[in-house]
């Protein structure tokens, strides 16, 4: 005997189909459409004003629930927990022998059982107080955001607004998390596509328009997809062909940040996988520069790759992220000097983001790519600014090192960002023994000091 379906089949079919009709329908006509025009309806800027009452109507009931039950609601918490001034190691050292003894410095041995003090004491505050580590995990919250329960400041929570917390899961990962899954696989199945079909046109210009097309509205489309909310500055000097753009760089979605709003030449290493597939996809219409695992260490390949490109002025500025890895939003690490050796004119870009809506910030050593991707598709919104600053070039007498050194101190101060000298690969590596070596160089010089005086008087 045959099956027939019933009525209330033939009903939920139908319910599944118009709603499948209306989901498409309203990706295409709100979200596909505009991101292919570059337009936007305001939606997502409506979105954020509505959040930012949310959280500070939180932040406020907070507040009055706990000083109604006499709750601390902060607890101490800053940046910096140690007081230091800029002294220099031969005061410090002088200073605690003062201390320690009354006889006359001038008569003192060249060396004393008192000098370990001073190195004891600054490795404690350098393990209390590491400038380095702190930048590599998530920055502290000055107000809930209604994500998560453990903000370090706010730890008093009431019924009402446990409450809207649970609504607020409701809706993130029962209707913003699918969409963005779906306008994120719609941007990179575009990409992939489209960017396979055009690498089969001859080059030419008819390539290049279609190519800069195609990738300025899948990027716009993953935007979407993350609900990203960005305020570009002063777009005039934003990067030409032929040049270098270079940023801070806070995580791997600063790329489809920048490239939203003009296309760039990539560079990285080649991967296996989805982003290998992509990668290839890409290099056939728009000349990007991807390493094999073995080239990457080669400087100087790298360096004539990289100068072979923006010599030729009809190419797309390169995308560079000099720090080289990713830091917490706060401050910009030291730069690489390869990209500023080239020679070529540099486009700084400075990226600040909003950690109230969500932290962008990629902990690399806690979170995988995939793990990272879903917190951040399941976070209110992505918001940041982003400041194209005037072009640089190197200056008469400036070496690479001094050029990058003046680029980073512009993009931090233009981001509000703390500059810092320090290098981001001490995030997986040990200090370089060139940095101790200069405080014994400075200890020896004191005493050497110290002896060449008392032997002349």
């Amino acid at each position: 005997m045959g099956w027939f379906p019933s009525p209330f089949d033939n009903l939920l079919c139908m319910l599944l189909g118009i709603s499948f009709t209306v989901w498409f329908t309203l990706l295409l006509v709100f979200i596909i459409v505009p991101a292919i025009f570059g337009v936007s309806f305001g939606i997502r800027r409506l979105y954020m004003k509505t959040l930012l009452k949310i959280f500070e109507w939180a932040t406020l009931r907070i507040e009055r629930g706990a000083k109604e039950k006499n709750h601390l609601l902060y607890k101490p918490y800053t940046n910096g927990i140690i007081a230091k001034e800029p002294t220099s190691l031969e005061e410090e050292i002088k200073e605690i022998r003062r201390s320690g003894s009354n006889r006359d410095l001038g008569a003192a041995a060249a060396f004393e059982m008192s000098d370990i003090f001073y190195f004891c004491r600054r490795g404690v505050e350098s393990i209390m107080d590491d400038e380095v580590t702190k930048r590599f995990s998530a920055e502290e919250l000055e107000s809930w955001n209604l994500l998560t329960r453990s903000n370090y400041n706010f730890q008093y929570i009431s019924l009402r607004l446990t409450v809207l917390w649970g609504l607020g899961v409701l809706i993130r990962y029962g209707f913003l998390l699918p969409l963005r899954v779906t306008l994120a696989f719609t941007g990179v199945g575009l990409l992939v596509v489209l960017t396979s079909m055009i690498g089969l046109l001859p080059n030419g210009r008819m390539k290049n328009f279609l190519s800069e097309k195609v990738h300025l509205m899948c990027y716009r489309i993953c935007v979407r997809a993350l609900t990203a909310i960005i305020t570009y500055h002063d777009s005039e000097n934003k990067p030409k062909n032929g040049g270098i753009c270079v940023a801070n760089h806070t995580s791997p979605i600063d790329v489809i940040i920048l490239a939203s709003d003009g296309c760039y030449a990539m560079v990285g290493q080649i991967h296996g996988g989805l982003m290998g597939v992509i990668q290839r996809a890409m290099v056939k219409a728009c000349p990007h520069i991807w390493f094999e695992r073995s080239e990457v260490k080669d400087r100087h390949l790298v360096a004539k790759r990289l100068s072979d490109h923006v010599e030729d002025k009809t190419k797309l500025p390169i995308l560079i992220f000099p720090e080289g890895t990713c830091i917490n939003n706060t401050s910009v690490m030291m730069f690489k000097k390869g990209s500023f050796e080239i020679g070529s004119t540099v486009y700084p870009v400075a990226i600040k983001y909003d950690p109230r809506f969500g932290d962008a910030f990629w902990n690399s050593s806690k979170f995988g790519m995939v793990n990272y991707l879903l917190r951040m598709m399941s976070s209110w919104a992505i918001v940041c600014s982003v400041w194209y600053l005037p072009p640089m070039s190197r200056e008469e007498g400036e070496d690479a090192v001094q050029f990058a050194n003046r680029v980073k101190a512009a993009i931090a101060r233009q981001g509000g960002l703390v500059d810092l000298l320090w290098d981001g690969g001490l995030k997986r590596g040990k200090v370089k023994d060139t940095f101790k070596e200069e405080q014994q160089k400075l200890y020896s010089k004191m005493l050497v000091g110290t002896t060449e005086d008392r032997s002349r008087s």
